[in-house]
């Protein structure tokens, strides 16, 4: 042992001699680790050299004093970032630590075969090496994963705060030049923003990285995370969500520049898709004038004392009135097709259409009633409206609202 008679000053050639070979070793080392580790071939030769260095001279410590210290005192957290930084995974870098043990522990062997060192401390010292491996890889285990949480939890943060920016407009211009450059966005091509909620009960992280991986398809560029609750972000087309659970507005198309533009549609397009009870993405193009419906309440009380009101004191006509309008609509201003679908006389839909003409005093010939009754008829079914149906008024049934047989056709299909 160290303290013993004999023993310490051939332990200390050894140690001497290993020291005197440590540039040599290191440089073999690292020659045999960018040969069979191929994540170390991006690690540059000066931080290598550093980590080297570290490793070794902890050998030679244990191999002195002939006791492991405790991990607490391993100080693995800058090595970790940078293994981290470089893309080196967890399990490389323990294949590279216990390479480089086992190249110290040779070493150690043949200087001390060479110096004539007792077997006995031969043993001991090589055991200390290995209790050093186990201890050192599992310091080295813990704190290359809580910094690789440390770096997701940063990035996701730094992305946030870039979409935040992006889609709040409060970016400039420089500023979403160096994010895109970051994020794999392409600065000549016009991005459509999204903002989307869950369908269910999946955890809004879980829906963000669904729907990126949905909207990733066929090459297509995106970046999405969550924000206030919702997910957001922008994609290069609209996606194809299949089975996801998701709601969600998509923008028009615009460049990174205008796309807080984009992201205020797709809060309007999500607000109108939520309303009408539908699943999956929708655009302007999807929700066309419906869109308005949802954000004009005024308007739509406006239209519904123009258009149903008139109907309420009719009590149960005037229900069997609106619904024979609503049908109307419906099937193109199909008379036959009406009657057909109502299981009644062509002349009983007829009459009906006409007291709804002489109760409001419009016309269902002109395009202008057809549009405003339409509109009072989806604001009505939605609920963005004071009105009620006269059936709602005398304690009856209430008819079901389109936006909830939309949903039951969808899941019905």
């Amino acid at each position: 042992m160290p303290g013993q008679s004999g023993t310490a000053a051939p332990l200390e050639q050894v140690i001497a001699a290993m020291a005197g070979q440590q540039g040599h070793l290191g440089g073999r080392l690292h020659a045999d680790l960018t040969d069979h580790i191929p994540s170390y071939r991006a690690v540059p030769q000066e931080l290598l050299d550093e980590i080297w260095h570290r490793h070794f001279r902890r050998a030679l410590t244990v191999l002195r004093e002939g006791t492991v210290p405790p991990p607490e005192e391993f100080c693995e957290a800058e090595v970790a970032r940078d293994r981290v930084a470089q893309g080196v995974p967890l399990s490389d870098g323990l294949r590279a630590f216990r390479r480089a043990l086992s190249a110290i522990r040779d070493l150690f062997i043949a200087e001390a075969t060479e110096h004539g060192l007792d077997p006995g401390l031969v043993i001991d010292r090589t055991t200390c090496l290995w209790e050093l491996a186990d201890v050192a890889s599992l310091q080295i285990a813990a704190v290359h994963r809580q910094t690789e949480v440390t770096a997701a939890l940063f990035d996701a943060r730094r992305r946030a705060d870039f979409l935040r920016g992006l889609l709040y407009g409060t970016l400039s211009a420089a500023e979403i030049h160096s994010g895109a450059a970051i994020y794999g966005l392409d600065l000549s091509r016009p991005y459509r923003a999204v903002r989307a909620v869950p369908d269910g009960d999946a955890a809004s992280d879980t829906l963000s990285r669904s729907l990126e991986f949905h909207c990733r398809r066929n090459g297509r560029s995106a970046l999405l995370t969550v924000l206030d609750e919702a997910v957001a972000g922008v994609v290069e087309g609209k996606p194809k969500t299949g089975d996801l659970a998701v709601t969600a507005g998509l923008g028009p198309p615009a460049d990174l520049t205008a796309a807080h533009r984009s992201f205020r549609a797709a809060g309007r397009m999500l607000e109108a898709a939520r309303a009408y009870g539908l699943r999956g993405v929708y655009d302007l193009s999807d929700l066309s004038w419906r869109a308005a419906v949802v954000a004009e309440p005024e308007l739509a009380d406006l239209l519904c004392d123009r258009y149903l009101r008139p109907l309420e004191a009719q009590g149960e006509f005037g229900t069997l009135i609106e619904e024979s309008v609503r049908a109307y609509l419906e099937q193109g201003r199909q008379v036959r097709e009406v009657a057909r679908s109502a299981h009644v006389h062509v002349n009983t839909v007829r009459y009906r259409l006409r007291r709804f003409e002489e109760l409001t005093g419009r016309s269902l010939d002109a395009l202008e009633t057809v549009v405003e009754l339409s509109w009072a008829l989806a604001a009505r079914e939605l609920g963005t409206t004071s009105a009620q149906a006269p059936h709602d008024r005398a304690g009856g049934p209430a008819a079901i609202p389109q936006g909830r047989r939309v949903r039951r056709r969808a899941r019905e299909g």
